[in-house]
């Protein structure tokens, strides 16, 4: 027989059994489907992380207080220490290094924010005029923080859109007062509208100088600096830098944390992937089920066609051309099957999409290519045992049989 006569006599052998060859079909679609999408969340994750830690800003550094040890915590942690603050003037002594640009100190608090009868709770971030520029960030209007003394604790403020609209909705805005806390603040400039970012929405912040925030919050310390190297290659002498300046600083205790940007999101890139690989894996389990159901099925099939395969066998077909017959079989039921579990994946992934328009789901093409390549070849080997079985039977005995 040629090739395409066995695959028309497997073809035609799958159209005589339409509701078994469609749950076969079904039971491998699912499995190809379940890796797309998964595969395709995974990666989708990892990109919006990556794409998170793009919208920080470049060059970038981070450094907090307390030092962060291998195994995850600091020993003065297991001692009920807390770790000692870095405060404005270690920020500004970072200044002194060459290969640092730009530093942007930040603090962090919770305040209710009124405006006539209006009033609702606000994240406060105190921070200096460099940060619209270090992270990238725009402004709707007005103007950001003054420049100057990072000391000065003007009573100041730039809000976030929400903020704006929900305050202010249409009124005038540049010029008003609000109340944060105890304090009056002017508003002098408004955040255009940009949505999440590294786990805060920025629409939602109102921002004043980081000195206010400290008399705000009646506090010192800083939550964190933002350290922009002057270039890429001066990352790594930035790092160096920084930690010797806040080493002498701080009475030769190595009390803070510098991390690169890159190496934060070199870290997530590593546990997105592995969990992409994880998830594709499970997805994957399926298609093995899916494998076995075929064995199980082209078992009984065997049972049922033993007078076929016998008048076959006494025409002369040799026993490599009837296993031939159940491997094509095989492969047009997870060939077919792999298909339209691509097609069902991907438009889980669109729906996905449509949902979360923030995260950029695609399933990566190696998940794809897996998924076919696992579904073809799960079909096929499970395939073996009733093609063997199949082929060894005895053309009398078979005929005798039915």
């Amino acid at each position: 027989m040629k090739l395409i006569d066995v695959v028309n006599f497997a073809w035609g052998s799958l159209r005589g059994s339409v509701t078994r060859t469609l749950l076969m079909m079904l039971a491998m679609s699912i499995g190809v489907a379940s890796v797309v999408v998964l595969t395709g969340l995974g990666d989708g994750a990892r990109n919006y992380v990556i794409n998170q830690f793009s919208s920080l800003g470049t060059n970038l550094l981070i450094v907090f207080p307390g030092r962060t040890e291998t195994a995850g915590i600091g020993p003065g942690m297991l001692l009920g220490q807390i770790p000692r603050e870095i405060s404005l003037d270690d920020a500004q002594a970072l200044l002194r290094s060459r290969a640092i640009g730009r530093i942007v100190p930040m603090t962090v608090g919770s305040s209710q924010i009124s405006h006539d009868a209006l009033n609702r709770e606000v994240v406060v971030l105190g921070s200096s005029s460099e940060m619209l520029e270090v992270r990238h960030m725009s402004l709707a209007q007005g103007q950001f923080l003054p420049a100057g003394d990072i000391h000065s604790s003007e009573s100041v403020c730039v809000l976030g859109a929400k903020i704006r609209r929900e305050l202010f909705g249409q009124e005038p805005v540049i010029g008003a007062w609000v109340r944060l806390g105890d304090r009056r603040f002017r508003v002098i400039g408004t955040m255009a509208s940009q949505g999440e970012s590294m786990g805060f929405n920025t629409d939602e912040i109102v921002i004043i100088p980081v000195a206010s925030a400290h008399m705000l919050f009646n506090t010192s310390g800083l939550f964190r600096i933002l350290v922009e190297a002057k270039s890429r290659d001066a990352i790594e002498p930035a790092k160096h830098d920084a930690e010797e300046i806040l080493f002498r600083r701080h009475n030769g205790e190595r009390d803070v944390t510098v991390i690169t940007q890159d190496a934060v999101l070199a870290t997530f890139d590593r546990i997105l992937r592995a969990l992409t690989l994880a998830v594709g894996g499970i997805a994957a389990i399926s298609l093995s089920v899916a494998g076995i159901l075929i064995m199980n099925v082209m078992l009984i099939a065997v049972s049922q066609r033993i007078k076929e395969i016998g008048l076959l066998k006494a025409l002369g077909a040799p026993a490599a051309q009837i296993r031939n017959l159940f491997f094509v079989e095989a492969i047009l039921l997870s060939g077919i099957g792999s298909v339209m579990g691509l097609i069902l994946g991907e438009i889980g992934v669109w729906v996905i999409a449509q949902i979360y328009p923030s995260l950029p789901v695609a399933a990566p093409w190696w998940a794809v290519l897996a998924a076919l390549g696992t579904s073809l070849g799960t079909g096929i080997l499970f395939s073996v045992w009733p093609a063997r079985r199949a082929a060894k039977l005895d053309p009398v005995m078979a005929l005798a049989r039915s």
